[in-house]
């Protein structure tokens, strides 16, 4: 990630941060969307989900000036991911269902350049969870 990508993400996230409850709905729906077989793995009300998710990605956006600090927690969600049920092949739809609801939230401001941003972030956080899953994979 080049610090312009970071800059990029940043600046974006800011932008849905004070419609978080909207974005994580619309997160959600489209993964569920994009795989059905995926609504198993979470409990029925999705609210503290959605909240979850929001810190979760507040947290990651915000440390991305400092990756290698930020790399170890992320390492670490990946292990309880791995035990509540994830595997390497749900990334891809979590990674379709972020880019999508970004699409859709930021609108004309969402470009090719931010597009690839994110994408290359999402890409580095993943790879760092299913690296957490390979070295703890029974970790709930």
């Amino acid at each position: 990630m080049s610090p312009e990508q970071i800059h990029l993400v940043q600046a974006s996230f800011a932008r849905l941060a004070g419609n978080a409850d909207g974005v994580a709905d619309a997160f959600y729906t489209r993964l569920f969307e994009i795989d059905p077989a995926l609504r198993h793995l979470f409990r029925s009300d999705l609210a503290g989900q959605r909240r979850r998710l929001m810190q979760m990605l507040a947290t990651a956006v915000g440390g991305l000036d400092d990756v290698a600090a930020l790399l170890p927690a992320v390492t670490a969600l990946g292990a309880r991911h791995a035990g509540y049920g994830v595997r390497d092949a749900h990334y891809a739809s979590v990674g379709r269902a972020l880019i999508d609801t970004l699409r859709a939230g930021l609108g004309e401001a969402f470009t090719p350049a931010l597009e690839g941003a994110w994408t290359a972030v999402y890409t580095v956080l993943a790879g760092a969870m299913q690296a957490g899953a390979i070295v703890h994979p029974a970790t709930a």
